[in-house]
């Protein structure tokens, strides 16, 4: 009970006292996601934690890429890796399931499992319970950064009880490599993982310790398919039946090796309680959620609103012991000086939102994960694409690390060396024999008919986009450190999107290496030279040129594309991708791409149709139900666009260090920032039918333009929407 109080009391002088009046983690509903497209999962995690403990249904397929989905009714087990949203299915390490004999099973792939029942299903930001029908046990769930924690209640039935680890299972793009348990002690056990699929040779090591003395342990090792050298274990665990009907089963995870494991656990859990652990991370993300006050709008809203604030803070994700130490790219030790080190870096998605959320709420931790992209791309080579678990996945496009390097470094994010960001973000642009950047550089474009072994998918007009894009972003970060050549040549190669686009058919075309545009093309048409997307969305990923874009198609006939792209619908017959969701006209908030666009209205002189979109966009595609996501989480993406815009911004062109401007969701807003200063945002003339802006004042003077800059928001104050 000391325990209890001290720990209370130490997080209590951690947090201000305007934080502590509202239980932020009780306003999240971790099961937004977890139904149609929205692949989130609804266990428990600390901020930006390496464990992600979870439940998992069993089976395997798309719908199940997080593990869990809503509409399924079994558990097969409790697993501490998991990905949030991102369409891929990997991970589910060190997986756990409680039973009592004689237990349910089935063919493969399912095997050991229990029914449940939602009914009997708790779900909020650093806890998770269900009972397991089949067996009557409660399970809870709550997590340290690096350390899962479970507490089992078992009935006083006189039924065995046992608890299956199995390390040989595996789902969907996932595959056991090799695996060990040893017994340490009669409360102990730890060993490894490891694994290949879309983290390529992939090691988790763990350390376990039981709150009751282990009876019994039956270990045993199969060969696994394909793979002479690898063993698939499962331990199966008796405790006394007699005993105590709660178990605490802690576990620790490590991504270098035993020692890593056992230092994590002691550090992190030691001799503390599941109650007390479980009040530790509900009060951390208290304290997380709470840089953010809400008043107005409906409760439903204030649910999706935390519960987006806490989807985007859940990845990146820690990768490293308690002590620094971290397996690097190059597959050799690390250890940071002073820094944390954060992978499963989505990149293509979260340069647009999530990382300037980071810049704005955190800077500390932002500037942390600017050094462990740096740090990635020293040991791999290049900047990372889309990196977990030490792996380079290569999935998707562009060399984005450039963006989000180069917006923290010219915000002001502490602890970034510029000149070794610099550095590392030219060397990636330079690299020739890499997914077709030699022959951008020659043509000035990607043709979509030179095949090169690096470039996998084709999405050759894609890639023109996304690499105009970074190169502006390195334009402008060398630009503010007086590196004039390095400006000259990427705001250069930074309007190579004009090459792309075909006046003839008014759109971004995909090109030949002789130079001719692609025949017979739609916009409408989802190609293979287009990435996840269409014409209609790759119309508008020119952020940093929007003028230029504008000029480039013209003035009236740019207003009528932007308009038709949000009435144009496509034909009742059309088959669109599983991505392609969320649709207002052509617009799909379901992906990416389009996410910037409502604010291009800002751009032209009609805000007030920036205004409309997006409160259509926060209103209709977003809601506190398992299937309040209209598409793919991605790392945090979708929920950091709600989170910006409901506040009444958002960064159309990260690197720009501005944020245009829109309609608050809210009736105000406090953001406690880092640096101890307060941005309150209020509704002036507030209601939730009213979203149309009148003028917009920032410490009582009147905004000119459409936006407020990075410094205006750092600098704290009042900033006013006059609602009409």
């Amino acid at each position: 009970m000391k325990a209890k109080l001290y720990i209370a009391a130490f997080l209590a002088c951690l947090l201000p006292s305007a934080l502590l009046a509202d239980n932020y983690s009780r306003k999240v509903n971790t099961l937004i996601g977890t139904d149609y497209t929205g692949n989130t999962y609804p266990g428990a995690q600390a901020p930006f934690g390496m464990v992600q403990l979870s439940p998992d249904n069993g089976l395997p397929g798309w719908d199940r890429i997080a593990g869990y989905f809503y509409p399924d009714s079994t558990i097969a087990g409790f697993s501490h890796t998991h990905l949030s949203g991102t369409g891929a299915g990997d991970l589910y390490d060190i997986s756990f399931m409680p039973v009592t004999l004689p237990m349910r099973e089935a063919k493969a792939p399912l095997g050991v499992h229990s029914r449940f029942s939602h009914a009997d299903e708790t779900a909020h930001a650093g806890y998770y319970q269900v009972r397991l029908s089949d067996y009557d046990i409660n399970v809870e769930l709550t997590a340290t950064p690096r350390c899962g924690v479970q507490r089992y209640t078992f009935p006083t039935n006189g039924k065995e009880r046992m608890v299956i680890l199995n390390l040989a299972k595996a789902m969907n793009w996932d595959a056991t490599a090799d695996s060990k348990i040893v017994v340490v002690d009669s409360f102990t056990i730890e060993g490894y993982r490891f694994s290949d699929g879309w983290a390529r040779d992939q090691k988790v090591w763990f350390r376990t310790r039981f709150s009751q003395p282990m009876r019994k342990v039956e270990i045993e090792e199969t060969t696994l398919e394909g793979n002479k050298n690898g063993k698939g274990v499962v331990a199966r665990i008796g405790f006394a039946t007699d005993g105590a009907s709660q178990i605490t089963v802690a576990t620790a995870i490590s991504p270098t090796g035993l020692e890593g494991a056992r230092k994590n656990l002691e550090a992190e859990v030691g001799n503390l309680d599941f109650d007390t652990l479980r009040q530790r991370a509900e009060s951390e993300w208290d304290k997380e959620l709470g840089r953010i006050e809400v008043t107005g709008g409906t409760a439903a809203q204030q649910t999706v609103f935390y519960t987006a604030l806490y989807h985007a803070m859940i990845a990146p994700t820690l990768l490293c012991d308690v002590d620094g130490s971290y397996l690097g790219a190059d597959r050799k030790p690390h250890k940071t000086a002073g820094w944390n080190n954060y992978e499963t870096c989505s990149l293509w998605d979260t340069y647009r939102a999530a990382h300037p959320l980071y810049d704005i709420l955190m800077p500390s931790r932002a500037g942390d994960m600017v050094n462990s992209l740096l740090a990635f791309s020293k040991e791999n080579g290049r900047l990372p694409v889309w990196n977990m678990w030490s792996s380079e996945t290569d999935m998707m496009i562009g060399y984005h690390a450039a963006s989000v390097i180069a917006e923290a470094a010219l915000k002001g994010v502490p602890g970034i060396d510029k000149d070794e960001a610099l550095r590392q973000c030219v060397k990636t642009a330079n690299l020739d024999g890499y997914r077709g950047i030699g022959l951008y550089k020659k043509l000035g474009y990607v043709p979509y008919d030179v095949k090169e072994p690096t470039l996998g998918d084709d999405w050759s007009l894609s890639r023109t986009l996304e690499y105009a894009y970074d190169d502006a972003c390195i334009a402008a970060l060398a630009k503010s450190m007086g590196k004039t050549d390095v400006y000259k040549v990427f705001a250069k190669r930074a309007q190579n999107y004009r090459n792309v686009y075909c006046k003839t058919s008014t759109f971004m075309q995909p090109r030949r290496s002789d130079g001719t545009f692609q025949p017979t093309y739609s916009p409408d048409d989802y190609t293979s030279h287009i990435c996840e997307s269409n014409g209609w969305h790759y119309m508008w990923s020119v952020q940093h040129d929007i003028k230029g874009l504008e000029k480039l198609v013209g003035k009236k006939a740019f207003a009528a594309k932007l308009d038709s792209f949000f009435t144009y619908s496509p034909k009742a017959n059309a088959e669109l991708p599983l991505f392609s969701t969320g649709m207002i006209g052509q617009y799909a908030h379901g992906n990416e791409p389009s996410h910037h666009a409502a604010y291009i209205f800002n751009k032209i002189g009609q805000p007030h149709k920036t205004q409309k979109y997006v409160r259509e966009i926060l209103t209709k595609l977003y809601n506190d139900s398992p299937a309040g996501l209209c598409g793919n989480e991605d790392c945090g993406q979708m929920s950091a666009w709600y989170v910006l815009s409901a506040l009444g911004f958002y960064p159309l062109n990260p690197v720009s260090c501005e944020y245009e401007l829109g309609t608050p969701l809210f009736k105000t807003a406090t953001l406690h920032l880092e640096n101890g200063n307060t941005l309150t945002i209020k509704a002036e003339n507030y209601s939730e039918d009213r979203y149309l802006v009148d003028g917009v004042k920032l410490n009582g003077k009147r905004v000119k333009g459409t936006a407020i800059s990075h410094d205006d928001i750092a600098n704290g104050g009042t900033l006013v929407f006059e609602m009409k």
